[in-house]
């Protein structure tokens, strides 16, 4: 089963003010994407690799509300208060191309592999039924694309690209073994402290760890 590094997701209380704040960041204009019917939210995209994006996500406030809980923990209280004041760091996102097998599979209970549209765009990704995070966004969410080019292919790359995933736990070990029951260990680097999620990325400003 193929597992690799899909795209980083960071979560915002307005859209347009955090693709500002980033632009000072990061030096680009992070470009717009679309709305996400299902979830009532929309978001804005840049490549980061030939597989790889990157992602601000927000709360669409004109959309209608939608009959589930929002993704990425986005109707927690919590997440809204975290992303108050600046975008964050939210969720990593790895690609898999057996998304079924993955799920049935898994020691971990990862939700249900749901179907979502951007637009054109259709894919499937792993979701709880209450929207929460796996161990607080350490653990990712998993996707799957349908086959062909993948959609990173259609955005811009402004010289933005992930270097590496931050993985911060009080039990480093505890979460090692969650991460190699699912075989990605790989995929980033865990280190101890307060849990916390962030991903350091190389931009035309520099070398940015965004948290």
């Amino acid at each position: 089963m193929r597992l690799e590094l899909d795209h980083i997701a960071l979560g915002t209380a307005d859209l347009k003010k955090g693709v500002s704040y980033l632009k000072t960041i990061l030096g680009v204009e992070v470009p717009q994407g679309g709305k996400h019917p299902l979830m009532g939210t929309h978001n804005h995209v840049m490549r980061t690799g030939t597989d790889e994006f990157f992602e601000l996500i927000a709360i669409d406030q004109e959309a209608q509300k939608p009959s589930r809980t929002r993704w990425f923990s986005l109707d927690d209280p919590k997440t809204a208060a975290h992303i108050a004041e600046r975008p964050r760091a939210l969720c990593w996102v790895v690609r898999t191309n057996d998304i079924d097998a993955l799920v049935n599979k898994s020691p971990l209970d990862l939700g249900e592999a749901i179907t979502v549209t951007r637009g054109d765009l259709k894919w499937r990704l792993t979701v709880p039924q209450d929207g929460s995070l796996g161990e607080g966004g350490l653990i990712p969410a998993f996707i799957e694309w349908p086959e062909g080019v993948h959609p990173a292919a259609s955005q811009q790359d402004l010289g933005v690209k992930i270097k590496k995933i931050i993985l911060t736990h009080p039990e480093p070990a505890y979460l090692q073994k969650q991460l190699d029951m699912l075989a990605i260990a790989h995929l980033a680097e865990i280190q101890k402290g307060t849990r916390a999620l962030s991903f350091e990325v190389q931009t035309p400003n520099g070398l940015i760890r965004l948290d």
